[in-house]
């Protein structure tokens, strides 16, 4: 997966802002994984996961080691499928995390004692808080993840799917290697955590709705939309399958708290209009004049301001 935000020609602001984020995230991945997973008998999907159960076997200090040798192989293939600013960003992530790791296990003499569902909750939380930095702005720290990526273009397989195949076989090879299936168990359920929390990250907590409206009173609707709920639509012109009746067709973007209102006003000026309502996972406003991304989070916008004090929101 490639962050959201991930762009190939960003300023140099939004850039640095990216690799900021991207080492925060890298930290937050290696402090869950030291301080909750590995205490707990627990190990992560993919090359880290793999890393986790030779770590076992050795010693845990070589982790970050083994993560480096096992993801070099799919820095070329980084570099020839996706292109240099995405390995740029995935070596980054990865050095990052070795040496998060390092000073975490030398400097950091913290340990937590809790029940197996506590450490999978928090654990999996602040994981899938790091790793879904490191995506969001464009890094990788799993070399299945870009196999993934290389296997959807050539043979139609989604990331999700060649991921979650190589993980049963990891998952698989912990309980051989631990002699324990409740280890692995276990970890998979902290997986699941990891994978949800990363998805809210990513995308974002707003829930957006799309939503289009068919009606035969669409210009009524269109302006009570407009000058009632002060949102934006389109209008698109379609033409019935079976009736062969020509109709305008309102396209409206509305977040999940407007949704109500928006209904009603719409069954107000014409009870028997047709509303068909999807989910939204992001929405991009363009590029603004200087080339950055006109939508920010409030997380982005917050970073900013601190990163240039005095300035209200960075450009």
């Amino acid at each position: 997966m490639i962050g959201p935000i991930y762009q190939k020609h960003r300023s140099w602001k939004n850039e640095l802002f990216a690799y900021f984020m991207m080492a925060i995230g890298a930290f937050l991945a290696a402090f869950a994984i030291i301080i909750f997973l590995i205490p707990g008998n627990l190990i992560d999907g993919g090359m880290v996961g793999i890393s986790m159960i030779l770590g076992s076997l050795t010693t845990n200090n070589l982790i970050p080691v083994y993560l480096l040798i096992f993801n070099s192989p799919f820095l070329f293939l980084a570099y020839r499928s996706i292109g240099k600013f995405f390995l740029l960003h995935f070596l980054f992530a990865v050095l990052l995390f070795a040496c998060s790791w390092v000073f975490i296990d030398n400097y950091l003499d913290w340990t937590f004692i809790g029940e197996s569902l506590e450490i999978v909750v928090i654990g999996g939380s602040i994981m899938g808080i790091g790793f879904g930095l490191i995506i969001r702005f464009g890094g990788c720290l799993d070399g299945t993840e870009i196999l993934g990526i290389i296997l959807n273009r050539k043979l139609g397989f989604t990331v999700g799917q060649v991921v979650l195949f190589c993980n049963i076989f990891i998952f698989g090879a912990a309980g051989i290697v631990f002699k324990d299936w409740h280890s692995p168990l276990l970890s998979l359920i902290t997986y699941m955590v990891v994978i949800k929390v990363m998805d809210y990250v990513i995308v974002g907590l707003d829930e957006t709705k799309s939503v289009m409206i068919i009606s035969a009173k669409s210009e009524q609707i269109a302006q009570a939309i407009i000058h009632e709920l002060r949102l934006g639509l389109t209008i698109m012109y379609g033409r019935g399958g079976f009736s062969g009746d020509e109709r305008e067709i309102l396209y409206v973007i509305a977040e999940r708290l407007q949704l109500s209102e928006l209904k009603e006003i719409i069954l107000r000026e014409d009870p028997t209009a047709f509303i068909a309502i999807e989910n939204l996972h992001e929405v991009s406003y363009g590029l603004q004049d200087k080339g950055t991304l006109n939508k920010e989070t409030g997380l982005e916008r917050l970073m900013k301001q601190i990163w240039v004090p005095g300035k209200g929101e960075a450009t």
